[in-house]
Parts: C-alpha cells; sequence; structure tokens
C-alpha cells in the first residue's frame, strides 16, 4: 500500500504541533519550533484563504498517514451519506483498522500500528485482517495474534500512553483484545484540525 515515507520531523515542524503523538516529536519542536529550510526559522509567509484550508486538509491527512488520493475517496464516501459531511468523514477514518489498534494501545503510532496489520498480527472477529483502509464496525472484536505477542514491537506498544479512554471502544490489554463498541460521534473523536474548512476545500 502507497504511504509516505518521507521525514515525519518535517511535518511535525511545518505544522508546528506533534500530529504523531510520540514524545520524539515534542522534543523535536522543543529544538526546533519552526518549519525546517534555511529561512524557516525567519520567513514567516502569511497565508492565504486557500492556505488556510489546504494546511487544515494536509495536517489531518497526515495525522492518519493517508496519501491524497485515498484521503479525497474518504470525503466522496462521506459527502454520499447522509447527515453531516464532516462528521462523516471522521467517522470513516476513525473506523480504519490500524487506527482502532492505535487507539486500543496496541501500536505506539499509526505507522506501527499499520505496518502491524499488513504483516498479519491482526485478527477481527477471529479472522486474520491484512488490510489497514479495513472499516470496523460495532461488535467487531480485535486481537493481537497469540504468537505475535511477545514481539517487540507489542513489548513497545504495552508502555503507550494510547490506552482504551475512549467511549466507543473496550479493551483488555492482558490478552491485547479490544472491541469496537460503536461508531464515535464526531465532537468525541480526538483533532486538532477545523473539518470545516477541509469540507469546504474539497467543495469548491
Amino acid at each position: 500500500m502507497a504511504r509516505y515515507t518521507g521525514p515525519k520531523a518535517k511535518l511535525v515542524r511545518k505544522f508546528g504541533e506533534n500530529i504523531f503523538g510520540t514524545p520524539k516529536y515534542d522534543r523535536i519542536l522543543e529544538r526546533r519550533d519552526y518549519p525546517a529550510g534555511d529561512h524557516g526559522k525567519v520567513f514567516r509567509k502569511k497565508l492565504s484563504d486557500y492556505g488556510v484550508h489546504l494546511r487544515e486538509k494536509q495536517k489531518l491527512r497526515s495525522t492518519y498517514g493517508l496519501l491524497e488520493k485515498q484521503f479525497y475517496n474518504y470525503f466522496v464516501k462521506a459527502s454520499k451519506k447522509g447527515g453531516v459531511t464532516g462528521d462523516n468523514f471522521l467517522q470513516l477514518l476513525e473506523r480504519r483498522l490500524d487506527n482502532v489498534v492505535y487507539r486500543l494501545g496496541f501500536a505506539v503510532t499509526r505507522m506501527q500500528s499499520r505496518q502491524f496489520v499488513n504483516h498479519g498480527h491482526v485478527f477481527v472477529n477471529g479472522r486474520r485482517v491484512n488490510i489497514a483502509s479495513f472499516l470496523c464496525n460495532p461488535g467487531d472484536v480485535i486481537e493481537i495474534k497469540e504468537s505475535s505477542r511477545r514481539g517487540a514491537m507489542v513489548e513497545a506498544a504495552e508502555v503507550t500512553s494510547a490506552t482504551s479512554s475512549y467511549s466507543w471502544l473496550s479493551v483488555d490489554k492482558d490478552n491485547f483484545k479490544g472491541e469496537f463498541l460503536a461508531i464515535p460521534n464526531a465532537e468525541e473523536i480526538p483533532t486538532n484540525v477545523d473539518v470545516r474548512l477541509i469540507v469546504e476545500f474539497y467543495s469548491k
């Protein structure tokens, strides 16, 4: 699957916030809280209206680790559903299996959880699922393959702060198992973007 493979620290510095959640990016921002490049420290261009909308879109896309085509396809799907497009959009992103594995605390980052899924370490309702974009439904049980539970990736995940403090998830970390209880309301989903700007960006 296509994915961003460039330097993630540059993205963090570009947006001026830790969109990936791991402590190392907090340390990077403490040292260099300005964009990368020769002129990043002294040149701060005022964004146009288009630039503001684009920045919000890029930030959310980078947070979930998606490329543009797949990200836009989620927007199209959300716009065709009934209700508020922005809410539908966030809910679709949250239902991705790689995101659910991350939210359950079985991976330190979404990048790690995607790798975990792609390598066949994750089961949904007793069946192996190796497609990171698989959309979870209420009642789905997600668990880590038993033979993978002592791997280095899982051991690292045990110290993550991304535990199931979310109302739409339940987790049994001792048994590396969790359940997707319900599709979350948009206001419950932790996000640092204005989704309305993204809807406006794609609607122009």
